[in-house]
Parts: structure tokens; C-alpha cells; sequence
């Protein structure tokens, strides 16, 4: 048996917090959700929760609201159109529908569920962060079943995830799961796009998923979520450096978690990193979106990737956006993404001192600055965002 074959087996049977989320896709059809469907993967967790070495906690994150609530509006012959407020009109049509759906199909297994719905604000307040936390540990402590959705009713740009996938990543470190299962339309990770009439590789195992091409390896989005095989990859990546793997299964196959979870190699595995970032590093980096963006020369380039240096005035080359002193911001050299940090200056001073020396900075600034631009201990490379 090959190292991540013993890594899998372990892993699915000793795991005690699972944090499986689902798209729109596996939930919904022509006609809005697929109760059979609902049905069917609620008496899989169940059982899956009530198997191994100990009783397991579960956290849902579902994907559905919008579909079901088109759907619905569907039914009565009224089409919105696919703006934003036609877009939350519907998800506050159909997320009662959803939740609903999901406490019958978990009362047939004796267990109770609990709806939350989550802005990325939750996780950028501090305290909303906490409020959170201790929340899950509440409904775990009584055997209810958390199910999570985004709350796309009041959400705007800002506060949006872009996807429940990545909300499920936030999540996974916020519970402190030991494995994050993403249910999909497809058989696993295809090794290419699948072109027409051809049946492509679906890889059993990937060994990095930092190192992957995501943009030549996935196509679009599905027809009726937001996400795809590129946000699925994006947020295994995240969680991956934690140091927690992921498991994407085909959501519509019969009995597909009872059958991985009894062994079966199905789907695809991905593997998480071998020395996993700190939970203080996850949250600076995933929190927040980034707001703005300095770009880098050779030598600042070699010193954060190769030499574990900060970020200093004299290697910027050039500032994008309008940003303040403690926001997180991008940083590129030669047009790629190197990571992302905390800025100690606001983008003006960053202006004014971009490839500027030590004692140049201090003639501008006065004596009250800092030596870094992003300290090194404020900056994750090979951020997934």
C-alpha cells in the first residue's frame, strides 16, 4: 500500500470532525432541490458519523439556496433575471426551503440540525469570530448537525466569500476538523478538461496541490453554483496548509461517502502539506480579501521566497490600490503572486518610499517608521487566493 493509501485509510477512519460541504449542483435539478438526494446523503453521514472509534462531529456546508429558490419562483412563472438583488431575492425564497429540506432528511436518522448563515465579516470581527467558534461548539456538544450557507440575502462584494467552498476552508480550521470532503458533479480531479467524447483521467491522489496549474487544469463554473473544480482545488490548497487533506467525491453516486468510507478508493485525495502554517498565519491571510497589491523586484523577490527576509521599501517597484496601514494586500513579482501580508503603511506612504534605503525612508517619514513594509511574520507566500 502505497504512503497516501495508509495516510487515507488512517485518516478516514480515526477522523473525529468532518466538515463535508456540497454545491448546488449534487443538491438541486430542472425543478429545484432533489429531496431523494438530501435523503440519501443524510443517512450516509449519519452513518458515517456513527462509524469508527468514537462518536464524530459533523459540520454541513450547502451549497442551494439560490437554485431551490429559483425553483420555487419558477413554479409560480416568475423568472428574475441574474442580478445581485435578483440573486439574494431568490436565496431568501429558497434558503427556508433548504434548511427545511435538510432537518427532514436528518430527523429520518434521529439527529437535529441547526441553520447558520455566515458573512465573511464573521470572520473578520474578532468577536463575531469568536461568537462563531463557541456557537459550533454548542451544537457539536448537543449532537446537532451545523448546516452553513453563505448568507447571499445581505451579502455584497465585500463581505462575500465568492463561494461556499471557500467558506467550508475558513470553517474546517475554525471547528478544527480533521477532514474536509467536497461533494461534486464530477468523478474526482480530471487530470486535463475533458474534451468532448473523450473520458479523462480522474487522478486518484494529489501528492501537491500548491504545485498544480489550476487555471489549464479546470474549466468553468457549474451551470447552477458559483464554484467549479477551480474553487474546490483552491480551497484543498488552503486547508492542505494546515495540515488537514481533502477528499473530493462524485456528490451523485450511490452510497459514495458509505463506500469511501469503508475503503474504497474513490474519487480523489488530496494531500495536506507536512509542516502545516500557523492558525495565526490561516486567518491573516484568508480572513480578508486582499485590497491592494505592491509588486517587487529580482532581489525582494529572492529574499521573501528563498531567505525568509520581510519586505522592504527599497524592493518595491510600483503600488496598486488605495489601502490603509494594517490592511492585508497582495504581493506579485513579474506578474505572479508571491503571497500575501499585513501592510505597516498606508499605499501614499508606500508611494512616496518605494525603492527608497533605510536612512532615505527616514528623511521622508521621520523616525517613527518601520524598517518593513510587511514583516515576515505578517506574510503567508503561496497564499490561495
Amino acid at each position: 500500500m502505497l504512503e497516501w493509501q495508509v495516510e487515507r485509510e488512517k485518516t478516514l477512519a480515526e477522523a473525529r470532525c468532518l466538515v463535508v460541504k456540497m454545491g448546488s449542483a449534487v443538491l438541486t435539478g430542472p425543478d429545484g432541490l432533489r429531496a431523494d438526494v438530501l435523503d440519501s446523503l443524510a443517512a450516509q453521514m449519519a452513518a458515517v458519523v456513527r462509524s469508527g472509534k468514537g462518536p464524530r462531529r459533523l459540520l454541513v456546508v450547502s451549497s442551494g439556496a439560490v437554485a431551490a429558490g429559483r425553483g420555487v419562483l419558477a413554479g409560480a412563472d416568475i423568472h428574475p433575471d441574474a442580478g445581485l438583488a435578483a440573486r439574494q431575492g431568490a436565496a431568501a425564497v429558497g434558503q427556508g426551503r433548504l434548511v427545511r429540506a435538510w432537518d427532514d432528511a436528518f430527523q429520518k436518522q434521529g439527529l437535529n440540525t441547526a441553520q447558520v448563515l455566515l458573512t465573511q465579516d464573521d470572520f473578520r470581527v474578532h468577536q463575531r469570530l469568536l461568537n462563531a467558534r463557541n456557537t459550533f461548539t454548542g451544537l457539536f456538544s448537543w449532537n446537532v448537525v451545523p448546516i452553513v450557507n453563505e448568507n447571499d440575502t445581505v451579502s455584497t462584494e465585500g463581505l462575500k466569500f465568492g463561494d461556499n467552498d471557500s467558506l467550508a476552508s475558513l470553517l474546517v480550521t475554525l471547528v478544527g476538523a480533521d477532514l474536509m470532503v467536497n461533494l461534486t458533479s464530477s468523478p474526482g480531479v480530471y487530470a486535463a478538461p475533458p474534451a468532448e467524447g473523450e473520458k479523462p483521467e480522474v487522478l486518484s491522489v494529489i501528492e501537491d496541490v500548491a504545485r498544480l496549474n489550476l487555471d489549464s487544469m479546470c474549466g468553468g463554473k457549474t451551470t447552477v453554483g458559483t464554484g467549479g473544480m477551480y474553487s474546490k482545488l483552491l480551497s484543498a490548497r488552503r486547508v492542505a496548509q494546515r495540515g488537514i487533506p481533502t477528499l473530493i467525491l462524485p456528490g451523485r453516486e450511490r452510497n459514495i461517502l458509505l463506500r469511501a468510507f469503508q475503503g474504497e478508493t474513490v474519487g480523489t485525495w488530496v494531500r495536506p502539506k507536512e509542516r502545516a502554517i500557523s492558525s495565526r498565519k490561516f486567518w491573516l491571510a484568508y480572513k480578508s480579501s486582499p485590497v491592494g497589491m505592491v509588486a517587487v523586484d529580482d532581489g525582494a523577490a529572492e529574499a521573501l521566497l528563498n531567505k525568509g527576509k520581510s519586505l522592504l521599501p527599497g524592493g518595491i517597484v510600483s503600488v496598486e490600490g488605495t489601502f490603509k496601514k494594517g490592511d492585508l494586500i497582495r504581493v506579485t513579482h513579474n506578474g505572479t503572486s508571491l503571497g500575501v501580508g499585513v501592510s505597516n503603511y498606508k499605499s501614499a506612504d508606500i508611494e512616496r518610499i518605494k525603492g527608497l534605503k533605510r536612512f532615505e525612508v527616514a528623511a521622508i517619514l521621520g523616525d517613527a517608521h518601520y524598517p518593513e513594509v510587511i514583516h515576515r511574520d505578517n506574510l503567508l507566500l503561496e497564499a490561495a487566493i
